[in-house]
């Protein structure tokens, strides 16, 4: 997970819960077994390990998008528009409009080998 640095607190929070859960969705292998409390009550299943998130200025951001369409990793974003749309078909509209060396984002998500997220996050640091 890689967040650009200048975004306030409930913007951080917002783009990482929504680019998890495009990782969760489409990368099946990273969601563990349901939980259950010692009353037998059911929870939901989450991520068998942790989400590393980073941060980096907005030319972090490009460089690791571009890496990442090279490496053809799996990937969410989450740009600076979405921030105005109101519901998932204005959201994908926003991004459609753009086109791919002109996103502006915010926030982008990776899953892959480590070795090759570590070459795609290249310059990131781990968020504070």
């Amino acid at each position: 997970m890689l967040l650009r640095e200048d975004l306030e607190v409930w913007q951080r929070l917002n783009v990482t819960a929504f680019l998890v859960s495009g990782l969760g969705t489409t990368a099946t292998e990273v969601i563990g077994e349901p939980y259950e409390d010692a009353d037998e009550v059911p929870y939901l299943p989450m991520f068998r390990q942790p989400v590393l998130v980073f941060e980096g200025t907005k030319e972090t951001l490009a460089a690791a998008h571009a890496r990442a369409l090279a490496r053809a990793l799996p990937r969410a974003v989450f740009t600076a528009d979405l921030f105005s749309t109101g519901n998932d078909r204005d959201n994908r509209a926003a991004v459609r409009a753009v086109p791919t060396a002109q996103l502006d984002l915010v926030g982008l998500a990776v899953y892959g080998p480590r070795g090759g997220v570590d070459k795609v996050l290249k310059g990131a640091r781990m968020h504070p």
